[in-house]
């Protein structure tokens, strides 16, 4: 029983969560960044009534988990980058945000492999869609499974900041997972990337959705 003596109900093996955004009575921006903004909202609850909300609105973005290998050697594709809200030069999968206007989301994902990994694949599939902090970010990522990879090279890129002197390297998808559990990974959204690839390993990858599988709560894919 709950405390208010309600018992708990079963949940449906096919729940899924609920896309209806509430009435936004009014909005401002609080403050206008140079890749995204802090906006306030008034929002209608309907019987709860009005509140006001801060968020960051985020454009989204995609990451790869890149792998080789098969049948319980596979390896997946780390990258180091420096994170300066944290401080930390943090093990992560390649990512990258979705600010090309029109850009389909595995091509992004493709282009960011290419641009922070010099690699490009044959095999994609969608490996899991998740927001990354919904209470206070509206950023929408989509990880895809990026399989048969070979080298390549970027074109008309020329990294630069973080990104002009990243290790990178191929690590056992299980030693991956085991540095996450460890707390010797922190990158969150990359750590679900990588449970999600060794979920999806442990069920011989039946789950796997196509490359191109609809993303209706990003709001540009709608």
């Amino acid at each position: 029983m709950t405390e208010s003596g309600m018992p708990h109900g079963r949940l449906p093996a096919d729940l899924a969560d609920r896309f209806a955004p509430a009435r936004v009575v009014s909005r401002s921006t609080a403050f206008e960044g140079r890749v995204w903004d802090v906006v306030t909202d008034r929002v209608d609850l309907g019987a709860a009534g009005e509140v006001t909300r801060d968020y960051v609105q985020h454009p989204g973005a995609v990451g790869v988990v890149a792998m080789r290998g098969a049948g319980g050697t596979e390896e997946v594709l780390l990258i180091q980058q420096y994170r300066h809200p944290v401080g930390t030069y943090d093990w992560e999968v390649p990512a990258g945000l979705l600010d090309v206007p029109g850009e389909d989301p595995q091509a992004a994902a493709a282009r960011e492999l290419s641009e922070e990994a010099d690699l490009a694949a044959d095999t994609w599939h969608v490996l899991v869609d998740l927001f990354t902090s919904p209470g206070g970010l509206s950023e929408n990522i989509r990880y895809y499974l990026a399989r048969d990879v070979k080298p390549c090279v970027a074109t008309d890129f020329e990294r630069a900041g973080e990104e002009s002197d990243m290790p990178t390297g191929w690590l056992p998808l299980d030693d991956a997972v085991t540095a996450a559990l460890a707390g010797r990974m922190h990158n969150g959204p990359g750590i679900a990337a990588l449970l999600a690839a060794a979920a999806a390993r442990a069920r011989d990858w039946r789950d796997l959705r196509p490359a191109d599988a609809p993303w209706p709560v990003h709001p540009a894919y709608r």
